[in-house]
């Protein structure tokens, strides 16, 4: 949770996958925050810049009428011109400081630490708002990325007071033994885009909390 904002980060995080068109991800996001989604990412790897912005400015809308923050994958320029309540930044992305300076004191700020408690650490020093730890289980969007432990998950929450995401492969069924270990949140792509009913997938991941 950012240090100066009025959410609580705990429960489901969903993250998009591409959708055929922007009314047909809208249409999926709307189903998972009734589901109970308490986070949304957008997350777009194309090079379409002006799409990425009506989808951007759509979800904005969409989550704040459900009154839970949208977070914007990498991207802290696009963050930025759509109003996001925050960023999230991997390895090669920009700096904290930089993102803090783009999007202001009240913005929420994750970080990728993968399977690194060093550089959760770090990110915690450096004002990050969240820290996010995986994969935990084969992932299909990600099939080569470092693996994390429930152990590493159980001592990051001994000695990190941020809120903890995990992500990577995680399903109902497998969820509940993260939340255990310490996890405030599941970031699920497939899981809860990939279903044929976004709504009802969501709701078994929220039922985890």
């Amino acid at each position: 949770m950012s240090r100066m904002s009025r959410f609580h980060l705990h429960g489901l995080y969903a993250i998009t996958n591409e959708a055929p068109d922007a009314c047909e991800l809208s249409d999926r996001v709307a189903r998972a925050l009734r589901g109970g989604a308490r986070a949304i990412q957008y997350r777009d790897k194309s090079g379409d810049a002006a799409r990425r912005l009506q989808e951007a400015e759509a979800l904005r809308a969409l989550c704040r009428a459900y009154n839970v923050p949208l977070i914007v994958n990498d991207d802290v320029e696009l963050a930025r011109a759509v109003g996001a309540d925050g960023v999230h930044l991997g390895k090669d992305d920009a700096s904290i400081a930089e993102a803090r300076t783009a999007l202001g004191a009240g913005a929420i700020i994750g970080v990728s630490c993968y399977n690194s408690l060093e550089r959760a650490l770090q990110a915690d020093a450096a004002g990050a708002d969240y820290v996010a730890f995986g994969s935990f289980f084969p992932s299909s969007t990600k099939p080569a990325a470092v693996r994390a432990s429930l152990e590493l998950l159980g001592t990051a929450r001994a000695q990190i007071r941020l809120p903890i995401v995990a992500i990577g492969g995680i399903t109902p069924e497998n969820g509940a033994q993260l939340v255990a270990a310490g996890a405030d949140m599941l970031a699920v792509i497939q899981g809860v885009f990939g279903a044929p009913d976004p709504e009802a997938a969501a709701r078994r991941y929220a039922a985890l909390f």
